[in-house]
């Protein structure tokens, strides 16, 4: 039976990747946000990419892959963390290609990335950004928000990310990460992904995050945890 909120999904192939070219795409969107329009695929591709950037963010401060595997790379005015690691740049790719087409048709309603302990596979972190779609900009050029105030805001979410050592319990453990994409119950899935329970974590604090608009879609991020016993 699906959950109210939709279908939640799970990557789980193996396979090369293929580059979709986002990075210029939002370069593009952001370029044409500067002449006061946007698309809907320009926002599609502008959520897409902050997605992929901060994911790479968690995984690296978090812990969950070593730091050496990453590489620093200049973005949203920032410095930021890359993954180096090569199934897991694919992994990502394949991910971030099929939320980019559901993203296309306003089918998703949150990307959550699920941080777990190897070895009591208990989820301790669940990072959270849900999505909002303008029903109506199909097809048509919505005016855009100024790209330094998109960009100020986005930062602002990366800035928190960056800071979420200071506020969240240390992971004593080896952990693993899922990402759950929650979409409407009617889309089309390709046969590598898998239907997946929301990995709810039992007891648990939560921290809003701040959030981005592209005025065709709007992102709102919270990371829970799992509350220490007292």
């Amino acid at each position: 039976s699906h959950a109210k909120q939709g279908c939640k999904f799970k990557f789980c192939a193996v396979g090369s990747a293929r580059e979709l070219g986002r990075e210029s795409l939002a370069q593009r969107a952001m370029a044409t946000a500067q002449k006061q329009a946007i698309t809907l695929k320009g926002s599609v591709a502008i959520v897409t990419e902050f997605f992929g950037y901060s994911v790479n963010s968690i995984l690296y401060q978090r812990g969950i892959y070593p730091p050496e595997t990453f590489k620093k790379v200049s973005k949203y005015g920032l410095t930021m963390l890359v993954t180096t690691d090569t199934g897991l740049s694919e992994y990502l790719e394949q991910v971030l290609g099929q939320l980019s087409m559901w993203l296309v048709n306003k089918s998703v309603q949150k990307l959550v990335v699920v941080v777990a302990g190897q070895e009591s596979g208990k989820t301790l972190e669940r990072w959270v950004f849900d999505v909002r779609a303008d029903k109506q900009a199909e097809g048509q050029v919505v005016e855009a928000r100024p790209e330094k105030e998109l960009t100020s805001e986005i930062q602002a979410i990366i800035r928190q990310i960056t800071a979420s050592v200071t506020f969240l319990p240390l992971l004593d453990e080896a952990c693993t990460f899922d990402l759950l994409v929650y979409t409407d119950t009617d889309v089309n899935v390709p046969a590598a992904w898998e239907e997946s329970d929301p990995k709810y974590i039992a007891k648990s604090e939560e921290v809003k995050l701040r959030s981005f608009t592209t005025k065709i879609h709007k992102v709102d991020a919270a990371v829970s945890y799992l509350a220490e016993d007292d």
